[in-house]
């Protein structure tokens, strides 16, 4: 509970454990009571139930909802077995086919064809119906197109894909990428050699250019500053796949203001665009994460103009590969060292003066 990004990045708490399904709509409805009594109104900016939470402590935030929920627990906001089999039959799984979790011609794809290989490595993740896999399609190839954007042509292909090699579903990740959820290995080959053809085969998924971008100044009325050119100059500074793959995973988002629609507090790079006299600068952040081990990443220092983007991203990449240990993740190597070292190696010149 409390959790949140925007201009007041927090991380949520866990107010209860163990709650029986059948008591959550009564629940939420006693959170929002709560909310609704002690929140903030004449701040538009605090009229979040992160800054209430965060006001309370969420021990006596937790306990104000209790109290509040033992007079609603068991009332008609109960959900029932009927309401939930009435719900559930909305969402009735495909009419899988029986097939073989093994596919020789597959496997005989992935032995001839590196490209292939290295694709089915990042971007095709396991399912749980034999025979079948989840295929993410990356809306990030580089400087052939802005990242997230995807063209009509291209929605009508994947449409077309959705079944020709799925049940007609489509799902569009918070990472800006397309997702095909259930596509027969046997089809794998067939669908990446048709997703490379038009610049949805790239096989960078949680690789350093896969980047969250929002669309900045470019297109947002709101942003400080414009996040598709930095976007794809960092791109276009990395390149070689071979490179990225060796890197392994690292998640680098960027927002053109403090709204966060890119999530940069949570990228293990993090890239805020901000105002200075009318200028556009950058705000760099190491060490946020998403998932289970969620973190609020930490501004290393100063911002950066737009053109030295690029090279500190280089310099935090080139501290990384310096000091990591085996496989290493970067956020591994980074909780190890702390900031210090990236530090050193973005702002020589000023460590230099203040000697």
């Amino acid at each position: 509970m409390g959790g949140g990004l925007g201009r007041t990045p927090i991380l949520g708490l866990q107010i209860r454990d163990g709650l029986p399904w059948q008591h959550l709509l009564s629940y939420v409805e006693a959170v929002l009571r709560v909310y609704n009594r002690h929140g903030r109104r004449d701040n538009k900016y605090k009229a979040r139930i992160k800054i209430l939470v965060k006001a309370l402590g969420i021990e006596a935030f937790a306990k104000e909802v209790e109290e509040e929920w033992h007079h609603l627990k068991d009332g008609p906001a109960q959900l029932t077995e009927a309401e939930y089999q009435r719900v559930a039959s909305a969402f009735v799984p495909p009419t899988y086919h029986t097939l073989a979790d093994t596919d020789l011609d597959f496997g005989t794809r992935l032995a001839e064809s590196p490209a292939f290989a290295r694709w089915v490595a990042r971007n095709v993740q396991p399912h749980k119906v034999a025979g079948y896999t989840s295929v993410v399609l990356s809306t990030k190839p580089g400087l052939a197109a802005p990242p997230g954007d995807v063209t009509e042509l291209q929605m009508l292909a994947v449409a077309d894909w959705s079944e020709r090699f799925g049940f007609g579903e489509i799902r569009i990740a918070h990472e800006q990428n397309i997702v095909l959820p259930d596509v027969p290995k046997a089809d794998l080959y067939a669908l990446w050699q048709l997703a490379c053809e038009i610049n949805l085969g790239t096989a960078n998924v949680g690789l350093l250019t896969d980047i969250i971008a929002c669309p900045g100044g470019d297109f947002c009325a709101l942003a400080n500053a414009k996040s598709i050119p930095i976007t794809q100059a960092i791109q276009a500074r990395f390149d070689n796949l071979d490179y990225l793959h060796d890197l392994g995973d690292i998640s680098l988002n960027i927002s053109g203001c403090m709204n966060a629609c890119g999530h940069h507090h949570i990228g293990n790079i993090g890239i805020l665009g901000v105002d200075k006299n009318g200028s556009e600068w950058y705000q760099i952040t190491l060490g946020g994460a998403q998932g289970k081990n969620s973190a609020l990443g930490k501004v290393i220092g100063p911002s950066f103009s737009a053109a030295e983007v690029p090279q500190v991203i280089e310099r935090i990449i080139g501290t990384f590969v310096r000091y990591r240990e085996s496989e290493e993740l970067f956020v591994d190597t980074l909780a190890r060292i702390g900031l210090e070292p990236f530090k050193e190696r973005v702002y020589p010149k000023a460590l230099e003066v203040s000697a």
